[in-house]
């Protein structure tokens, strides 16, 4: 566990400096010169549903070690013989140059760059009001997670660096920090199939290629995106096999998002209202047509000024 904590200690500080750095190069000048009078109670109020539903889901694919041996699920199957089958070799060609600047090159993109590329998705499109896109990406990343997990429970497949003889698992070697931290969760290094890597960036990507404007954002998703497949193959931890699959997973949770995102947030507005109403929990707003400061529960949708009777969509994080 102490592996893990150094990953994350060592990441995190990372992650928020790029995150800093993106903010200043990746949004747009004239977005960042709109002013949007958001409290930071507010921003809270109306982000929780987001994150929290999301680092559940992912917690329970962390998780995964603990919830087997709980439950004392015992898979004894193996199909890497089928992908063997199939593709053979192919992904040894990826390695066929490496180098240890590429290597070191390559783990910092598998490592850092996706986990950003995530998390600064969520950023962007939280900073510039697009909440339609934010929820789509949120039950996207929900759908992916939920797929893949009994995936990786029941139908385990090797990393390719511990399946073929003439390819070397890079990423593991790199450090032992590395190969221990992913071990917590992946203890026999068999989480292959479907590459979460690949099924979560190419959905981020289309998601901020198809529902957003922002075009310096969009290049830089698109050549993230290739470079994190890459890196799955170079580093000897994903066959091919693999990133088809996640990026058929990526193109079926990206259509259930778009197609029942408004179903999905109507009903769970319905369950986020009833425990605002119950917990008290309530914004202070100024009506758009007689200016007056109303109270309202901050999912409710639609709003009416009991003064004027203006009618307003109202979200926490989208109302101005």
């Amino acid at each position: 566990m102490t592996s893990t904590y150094l990953m994350t200690i060592i990441m995190l500080p990372l992650l928020a400096l790029m995150t800093v750095v993106g903010i200043y190069t990746l949004i747009p000048r004239d977005v960042k010169g709109q002013k949007y009078s958001i409290s930071r109670r507010r921003f809270l109020i109306g982000f929780w549903p987001f994150f929290v539903s999301a680092f559940l889901v992912y917690m329970l694919v962390q998780s995964q070690s603990s919830i087997v041996n709980m439950l004392g699920i015992k898979v004894d199957a193996d199909y890497t013989g089928y992908l063997l089958m199939i593709e053979g070799d192919l992904v040894s060609h990826f390695q066929g140059f490496a180098t240890p600047v590429l290597t070191y090159l390559n783990g910092f993109v598998y490592l850092m760059i996706f986990s950003f590329l995530m998390i600064f998705t969520f950023v962007i499109l939280i900073y510039t009001h697009n909440l339609k896109a934010l929820e789509e990406f949120t039950i996207a990343f929900i759908i992916i997670y939920l797929t893949a997990f009994p995936f990786y429970i029941f139908v385990p497949v090797t990393v390719t660096g511990h399946a073929l003889p003439n390819v070397v698992p890079l990423l593991y070697d790199l450090s032992p920090i590395i190969d221990q931290g992913v071990r917590v969760v992946d203890p026999f290094l068999d989480n292959d199939f479907p590459s979460l890597h690949a099924a979560l960036s190419v959905m981020a990507l289309m998601v901020v290629v198809f529902r957003t404007n922002l075009h310096r954002y969009k290049v830089f998703a698109a050549v993230s995106t290739a470079a994190i497949l890459f890196s799955t193959v170079y580093l000897g931890i994903h066959w091919i096999i693999d990133l088809v699959a996640g990026a058929v997973l990526a193109l079926v949770s990206y259509y259930f998002a778009v197609k029942y995102r408004e179903v999905i947030f109507r009903k769970l507005n319905r369950i986020l209202v009833v425990l605002e109403v119950r917990l008290g929990i309530r914004d202070l707003i100024y009506c758009t047509g007689c200016s007056k400061e109303i109270s309202v529960i901050p999912h409710i949708g639609c709003v009416e000024c009991p003064c004027c009777g203006e009618k307003m969509d109202y979200h926490p994080l989208t109302f101005v």
